[in-house]
């Protein structure tokens, strides 16, 4: 008896042995790791005339430049006049740069180097914007179009996304072409047309273009991630991410057939039936979720940022990644950054309350992480599925995800230098864009992309996005502008 409460007493020493060791060893990994936030001087900020700049922002707004799917010279009118909008208010840089309009809306400017060996650069912009969803304009605070500026806001839709950052750079390069900065790489500045409704027409016929003139871009600059406020959990300083790596875009419609028939004499399954059954199992089994890729190095670039519980657990996902995970998966915005994720976004079936249908249709759309392919979600829905009655058939369009783009490049430097001169408080760390951007379509003329808007926002902003009530603070694009103004500096002659 004795002996075998010794041997006890011994595995319990043993055990809380092991516990401190481990730990102590967890701990450790977490004050081992330092900051990744490179030192930089904060410039002086450059004088604007925030009021003058607001307004020609407000009139852009004004102008409702919503693309169409179907129909390509949807709201031709809008864009001419924001065409001709863009070249009264910014005649400096019109006169400095050359202006090309491709597939009649998308605008190209070209700003030539000085010096034709130095690779060239390219920031994009789009000018369309999502249309306001019925039956809402009444609750927007002022009218949706109205490009209001009032209480220190540019209120409507676009003063984000995205006139906001294609009116910032123009006052940008406006602003330097008045002081007669004259570039040593030649920039291009790329503005499409229909980027909300794919960038097929306009993005995609810009880097076309350059393509077959042996243009070969250093990077390409686009909207994207943000600086994002008490959003990512343990920070108590606001974070800037900048997209280095993107989501792939598949959509999958799913049919499947029965015979129709009287309702009265329904058989044992149903088009409506077979159907909804494997519908259920896909958003019952998601795409395995994993803290690995870009997710991993923005967790561990924050990590010595963080409080301590939250330092500990990111220095350590070779032992608590599991944690880590399942911490993620609780919101969506998190849970959409680990996983390829599943969205059923479309029902098709029957037509008479009485009449049992002979097809049902369903469209499914699919954001991939980087890894995945158009081949593997759909091998992977078929798996799930299983149900060979139900046909899987990928929609045109469809897009990879592209290619992950290096931190360690003299590029990813000169932004993450640039956004810490101009937002001295934030921290700076790679990250992924689950939504696609223009930038996909440029995947032939260049080897490294960032996406980043110098948008500040809270969680409340970001429902703005695509809703109700969108709109810029002065303040912030006052901001943008010197963001792009500086990131011209470093990047353009550096």
């Amino acid at each position: 008896m004795r002996r075998a409460i010794r041997i006890l007493r011994n595995i319990i020493l043993l055990l809380i042995a092991a516990v401190v060791i481990l730990a102590a060893v967890l701990v450790a990994n977490a004050w081992r790791k330092s900051s990744q936030q490179i030192a930089v001087s904060p410039v002086a900020p450059v004088t604007i005339d925030e009021q003058a700049a607001a307004q020609r922002l407000g009139a852009a707004v004004r102008l409702q430049t919503i693309a169409s799917v179907t129909d390509a010279d949807q709201s031709a009118d809008a864009f001419r006049a924001l065409h001709d909008l863009i070249a009264a208010s910014f005649p400096a840089f019109h006169a400095a740069a050359k202006r090309e309009i491709v597939a009649n809306y998308s605008l190209l400017y070209t700003w030539e180097g000085s010096d034709p060996k130095a690779a060239p650069i390219a920031l994009l912009a789009h000018q369309d914007v999502v249309p306001i969803a019925p039956g809402t304009d009444g609750d927007w605070q002022v009218p949706p179009f109205s490009g209001a500026v009032k209480d220190g806001f540019i209120w409507g839709r676009g003063s984000w996304d995205d006139k906001g950052n294609l009116f910032s750079m123009l006052e940008a390069v406006e602003q330097l072409a008045k002081e007669n900065f004259r570039p040593k790489r030649t920039v291009y500045l790329a503005f499409g047309h229909d980027e909300e409704v794919s960038g097929k027409r306009g993005a995609m016929a810009m880097s076309k273009l350059l393509q077959s003139r042996g243009v070969r871009l250093d990077f390409v600059f686009d909207e994207g991630l943000l600086i994002t406020e008490g959003i990512l959990k343990g920070v108590d300083k606001p974070v800037a991410l900048i997209g280095v790596a993107e989501k792939g875009y598949v959509t999958l419609d799913l049919s499947t057939t029965a015979t129709p028939g009287h309702s009265s004499l329904p058989p044992r399954d149903t088009a409506i039936g077979k159907l909804s059954a494997a519908l259920t199992r896909l958003e019952r089994k998601p795409f395995p979720a994993a803290v690995s890729g870009v997710m991993r190095e923005t967790l561990q670039t924050a990590a010595p940022e963080m409080d301590f519980g939250s330092r500990v657990a990111l220095s350590n996902l070779w032992l608590l990644e599991p944690l880590v995970r399942r911490q993620m998966e609780k919101t969506a915005q998190t849970a959409a950054a680990i996983r390829t994720t599943t969205a059923i976004t479309i029902f098709n079936a029957g037509n008479k309350e009485n009449v049992l249908p002979g097809r049902a249709e369903a469209t499914v759309n699919f954001r991939l992480l980087p890894g995945e392919t158009e081949e593997s979600v759909i091998a992977y829905v078929k798996s799930i599925v299983a149900d060979d009655r139900v046909k899987v058939t990928p929609k045109p369009g469809n897009t990879n995800p592209p290619p992950v783009t290096s931190t360690a490049s003299p590029s990813y430097q000169a932004v993450n230098r640039t956004i810490r001169e101009i937002f001295p408080d934030v921290l700076v760390v790679p990250g992924l864009m689950v939504a696609a951007t223009d930038s996909r379509n440029y995947l032939d003329v260049t080897d490294s992309i960032f996406r980043f808007s110098p948008v500040r926002a809270t969680a409340e902003d970001l429902k703005r996005f695509h809703g109700t009530d969108e709109r810029l603070s002065v303040k912030n694009y006052a901001d943008m502008i010197r963001f792009y103004r500086r990131l011209m500096q470093n990047t353009a002659n550096p």
